[in-house]
């Protein structure tokens, strides 16, 4: 795939029409104002049909493992699985209609994307990958129609980039049930989420290193469960942010993700990192193609010296330096349609290096575009000031850069 095919020039139109029509005129309040993200979110799917297809999809999925378990039951072979993800869709055509959205969401509100993949992504995924049936038929289908609003706790206080080894949070058995107990911070969605994925240790007396981790689906309002206000940040300010607090959450084990203290939660936390690492190219070519617009158009029209500022060479230099910034991301995104329509996903070190590559050229791309605006930049009128405090936590989150560098060495390294 070189290029997006018509269907997908059709769908962009469709999708910026959207944004100029309910997003644009509400931007100051989605950025600066207290105004949650996800009844614009749910029109946008309903829009789209996409809340449609997501929940077929689902109760799909749901479907052939029902038929699946039936026929080992029965004693017989069961069918083979179809093929699952965008690959299962239509293969490139449909992973690009996929990827629109996203690009065309982050030129305006990154902060929309943010919320809306770790609601429909992360925690979905979490769910309908290592849940049992009932568990996907409980909380995934919901989810994945974003009729529930979904959350993803990994990270604590005191564990940031040593998710696993710092952990604190625990879950101690009392009888047939669990007691949960501990805090985290950053949850993307935390504040509004209905269903929580939290990830924990299982407190045997045993040296908490050694401790195995558990994940468990949690509900808002059960009581011990406690969550913050949204955080005040930097930037991404179209999501929200905050803290979860849990004192002895009593919790049976039907919330207990795959009902078996046997799924492998390490593993399944390396594949949400790799889809979550993934999807920052997508992001950043839109926050850098939305600057580079901004930034060709003051050029033109900014007068210096008697004559644009686009005719001054340090001027042309940067415009050059983020178009080429704009191709290497739009020759990322394409492989990664590319590979999704072949049926692969990256590997966590492929994933890595696009993240490293793509969250690093975001940062590069706002910083100069701010520059090129001068005075204008540094003033929250012009839409680079916003785009350059969004593109900051894309070096932060879904592992810092310093994580994907090692992430990236390590598997160089390593014998195969």
């Amino acid at each position: 795939m070189h290029e997006w095919s018509d269907a997908h020039l059709m769908v962009r139109e469709a999708v910026r029409q959207f944004i100029d029509k309910e997003i644009k005129p509400n931007l100051e309040e989605l950025e600066h104002g207290d105004t949650p993200p996800y009844d614009t979110l749910r029109k946008f799917f309903k829009s789209f049909g996409m809340d449609v297809m997501a929940r077929e999809n689902a109760l799909s999925q749901i479907k052939r493992e029902k038929e699946a378990a039936e026929a080992v039951a029965r004693g017989e072979t069961p069918p083979e699985k179809e093929p699952g993800g965008l690959a299962g869709m239509g293969g490139g055509e449909a992973a690009g209609l996929a990827m629109i959205p996203i690009i065309e969401l982050c030129r305006y509100c990154p902060g929309m994307v943010t919320a809306m993949g770790v609601s429909m992504g992360l925690t979905t995924a979490a769910i309908m990958s290592k849940g049992t049936i009932a568990q996907k038929e409980r909380w995934g289908v919901d989810l994945a129609t974003m009729d529930k609003i979904g959350s993803w706790a990994i990270t604590e206080p005191d564990s940031g980039s040593d998710a696993f080894g710092s952990m604190k949070s625990t879950a101690r058995r009392d009888g047939d049930e669990y007691i949960l107990n501990g805090s985290k911070t950053f949850i993307t969605n935390g504040p509004y989420a209905d269903t929580i994925v939290f990830i924990c240790k299982l407190d045997e007396g045993n040296p908490p290193k050694d401790r195995k981790v558990l994940t468990f689906v949690l509900d808002s309002g059960m009581p011990g469960l406690e969550q913050s206000k949204p955080l005040r940040k930097m930037g991404m300010h179209s999501s929200p942010t905050g803290q979860l607090f849990l004192t002895d959450v009593r919790v049976g084990r039907d919330r207990l993700l795959g009902e078996t203290e046997d799924v492998p939660a390490r593993s399944g936390a390396k594949d949400t990192f790799s889809m979550e690492r993934s999807g920052v190219a997508a992001m950043a070519l839109g926050i850098v193609s939305q600057c580079l617009d901004l930034s060709v158009e003051y050029a033109k029209t900014r007068i210096q010296f008697g004559k644009p500022i686009g005719e001054f060479q340090l001027i042309q230099l940067k415009l050059a330096k983020m178009e080429v910034a704009r191709l290497n991301l739009t020759n990322l995104v394409f492989r990664q349609l590319e590979m999704q329509a072949a049926g692969k996903n990256l590997t966590l070190a492929e994933a890595s290096a696009s993240k490293l590559y793509a969250a690093q050229t975001a940062m590069d791309v706002t910083v100069e575009a701010v520059q090129l605006f001068g005075g204008n930049g540094y003033m929250a009128e012009y839409q680079v000031e916003q785009l350059c405090r969004d593109a900051k936590v894309l070096q932060i989150y879904g592992g810092t850069d310093e994580i994907q560098v090692s992430q990236i060495a390590r598997d160089l390294l390593a014998d195969k």
